[in-house]
């Protein structure tokens, strides 16, 4: 069960003005340009950026586009994780990787589970997570395999060629 005190009102609102502040700082914006572009007043930018108001969903949305940031990617990250996880991984490969990912997950699954979706089993979640990263990792280590071996051949090839 969730514990109800991480979506205190008052909590939730420093939360996402970290998020937001971390991403207007990173942006090197000053805050009346993202005020602007991001349609809100500079003093209710202020405000958010300092906890005392809350920033509606639409409002937080704007100001991470504002700052340069996916609102998608950082929204996304904060409610499964938390502000200081979202705010580390904004921008990143490992942050984009998984905003396609989360983003084409329910696809995926709709297309390869068909009518057995009904069968899965929250109990699997975490298992399954832990089995996607240990595949992911896999992967990587292949490419960087393979990576290496085209590395030698085209070193061969370029050795033995006679121009």
């Amino acid at each position: 069960m969730t514990d109800m005190v991480q979506f205190s009102e008052e909590q939730t609102r420093i939360d996402l003005a970290r998020l937001l502040i971390g991403a207007v700082k990173a942006s090197g914006r000053t805050r009346c340009d993202i005020a602007r572009d991001a349609q809100i007043h500079k003093d209710a930018l202020r405000r958010v950026l300092n906890g005392k108001r809350s920033a509606t969903l639409g409002e937080a949305a704007r100001i991470l586009q504002a700052s340069g940031v996916s609102p998608q990617q950082a929204l996304s990250m904060f409610l499964l994780t938390d502000a200081d996880q979202s705010a580390e991984w904004q921008g990143t490969e490992i942050g984009r990787f998984l905003e396609d990912f989360l983003t084409a997950l329910p696809i995926a699954l709709a297309c390869e589970l068909g009518g057995r979706l009904q069968d899965v089993r929250p109990r699997w979640a975490r298992g399954t997570a832990h089995r996607v990263a240990r595949l992911l990792s896999d992967h990587i280590d292949e490419l960087e395999r393979k990576d290496v071996l085209l590395g030698d051949v085209f070193s061969v090839a370029e050795g033995s060629h006679h121009g």
